[in-house]
């Protein structure tokens, strides 16, 4: 992590790197070096000295951009799985009742693993830095079950004679290509927020969350229209033999660019490594740990001069490096030098969300229920639109009229989700109006709500035309989840740190990336709700309009449990 700015002051902090050539002075110690300078008030205390913060740098707009591209080869992605999942699943044969287990699979990997995986990056030694070899790998991961998943029926129709064998493999093929998609671009998410927080000062995390969630509209948007389109009668169609083959190729073109862009979009100082060790300027008053360091930028203290005290306070950051949307946890950046590295397990993560302040609680209950009404619409709406909305058939032949029918509905689903995708990236600045207005509780309240209705009367009227105006509010919601409850967690946060140095406490501040690791975890927890339930009550009601009405209730519900017990946050 570069600790300097070249080209703009960083925003005074608790705790601030000075340029070289400039002094430290504590309220506790004084001290003078041999280098010409001034002297500048440090820390007003030993315990606020712990607790300070040390930013890096400002990142410019263009960086910000770079690496939020990620996002948009990301989104584009899910947005051929969220589109093409279930009819490819049915349409190599895979039973009604069995489709929705899919979605089961992945998440059951996710909550077991995620806190592991994610602690593991948290101490990675790479010389690449801590998130991006996590990063190279998942994204790899994601090729190959994109791969399977949209030409596993292709290649086993080339390879298996036996039409009986034929579509066994063919299923077995396309959902280990979708349960791994869906593995690795889960996991992914995390590491590449980690890499944002951990080389962005405060203010570039905000610009940089920003220009994630609009690039993540955008990709999704750009996603869903390509899959719109139809490229079996196209003359690339019939170069790279279907229509599958053809989004198989503009999204693994799209995610290679955008993974490599990302890449190299910020540099990321490697763990463990003394970023002045090749620096020829006189040696600062701080610098980031060695091997012996208790994580990714901790700071220690380094021997300004011989009339330098021997006890400086230990100068540490506040962790938020923990995955803000974010698979990793990890407080070692609290903790006293002399202790040991604790890492998260799914014990520890348990133990913690069990014993989180009750505002903490009623947070993640909320984002669950969000959760699982989102998914419950947005994994089977294109199923919705070809079965409910244009009556076709995916069981029957592929030449029939019945299932090209069918066929032409899941293209609409796309545009309908589409829409979805233009709506989340224009709310995103729609919130920013909004919030002085009615806070953060009435933004997450209204998300839920719109949400709730908009999908109960796609149930109640499923209209072609009506449906995809109401797509829009797939948007609201999307939007909602994807800022405001991580909104709130830094709000809780700020509040707890802000009570702690009033009232002088030597008490450690809670860690902010377990409360936002036990927040995403409430989204693996959902699609397991979803993949375990879902396929159940369609097959039990015998129509995927349930699908639907599921969600809208699942929403309203969730909109009475905001109003009762989320708290309200000036």
């Amino acid at each position: 992590m570069t600790l300097l700015s070249e080209d703009q002051s960083v925003r005074p902090q608790a705790c601030q790197v000075l340029e070289p050539g400039k002094h430290i002075t504590s309220s506790l110690d004084q001290y003078s070096t041999d280098h010409t300078g001034f002297k500048q008030d440090y820390m007003d205390s030993g315990e606020s000295a712990i607790f300070g913060a040390v930013e890096p740098p400002r990142r410019s707009r263009g960086r910000l951009i770079l690496h939020g591209m990620v996002m948009f080869g990301r989104e584009f992605c899910y947005a051929m799985e969220a589109a093409f999942v279930t009819p490819v699943l049915l349409s190599v044969g895979l039973p009604r009742s069995l489709y929705s287990l899919v979605w089961l699979l992945s998440p059951v990997l996710g909550f077991l693993l995620q806190p592991i995986i994610g602690s593991a990056s948290d101490y990675c030694r790479s010389p690449w830095g801590r998130r991006r070899p996590y990063i190279v790998v998942l994204g790899i991961l994601m090729l190959v079950g994109l791969t399977l998943f949209l030409n596993g029926d292709a290649v086993v129709s080339a390879l298996v004679s036996d039409r009986t064998q034929r579509r066994i493999w063919a299923i077995v093929v396309v959902m280990c290509g979708v349960v791994l998609f869906d593995f690795a671009a889960d996991f992914i998410d995390g590491p590449i927020k980690a890499y944002l927080f951990d080389v962005c000062s405060h203010q570039d995390k905000e610009r940089g969350l920003h220009y994630h969630a609009l690039l993540t509209g955008l990709g999704g948007a750009c996603g869903y229209l390509v899959g719109a389109m139809d490229w079996g009668h196209s003359a690339l169609g019939q170069v790279l033999g279907s229509e599958y083959q053809v989004i198989f190729f503009f999204a693994a073109l799209t995610w290679s660019i955008f993974l490599t862009v990302h890449l190299f979009s910020i540099p990321e100082q490697a763990l463990g490594r003394d970023p002045s060790a090749n620096d020829s300027s006189p040696p600062s008053a701080l610098r980031v740990l060695g091997s012996h360091s208790n994580g990714y930028g901790t700071m220690s203290k380094e021997t300004v001069s011989p009339a330098a005290p021997a006890s400086v306070p230990d100068l540490r950051p506040r962790s938020f490096s923990a995955l803000g949307e974010a698979n990793s946890v990890t407080s070692s950046a609290k903790q006293p030098n002399k202790e040991a590295q604790k890492r998260m397990t799914f014990r520890s993560l348990m133990k913690t969300i069990i014993n989180m302040p009750t505002h903490y609680r009623c947070l993640c209950v909320s984002h669950l229920l969000g959760w699982t009404a989102f998914l419950c619409n947005m994994l089977f709406f294109t199923d919705f639109m070809g079965q409910i909305v244009y009556k076709g058939n995916p069981y029957a032949e592929h030449n029939s009229t019945a299932y090209i029918t069918y066929e032409r509905g899941v293209e609409v689903g796309c545009w309908g989700l589409c829409i979805n995708a233009v709506s989340s990236a224009l709310y995103s600045y729609v919130q920013h109006f909004l919030l002085p207005y009615i806070g953060l509780k009435g933004l997450y309240f209204m998300g839920y709500f719109v949400f709730g209705m908009g999908t109960s009367l796609i149930g109640l009227f499923p209209n072609i035309i009506a449906t995809l105006i109401l797509c829009t509010v797939f948007g609201v919601m999307s939007s909602t989840l994807y800022t405001i409850p991580f909104n709130l967690i830094a709000e809780y946060q700020r509040e707890e740190q802000e009570q702690v140095a009033l009232q002088g406490s030597k008490e450690t501040p809670r860690g902010t990336g377990v409360d936002c690791a036990a927040l995403t975890c409430m989204v693996q927890l959902a699609q397991i709700i979803v993949g375990a339930g879902l396929g159940a009550l369609v097959n039990l009601a015998g129509s995927v309009i349930v699908v639907v009405l599921s969600a809208s209730s699942v929403s309203l519900l969730g909109c009475i449990f905001i109003a009762l017990f989320i708290r309200y946050v000036e």
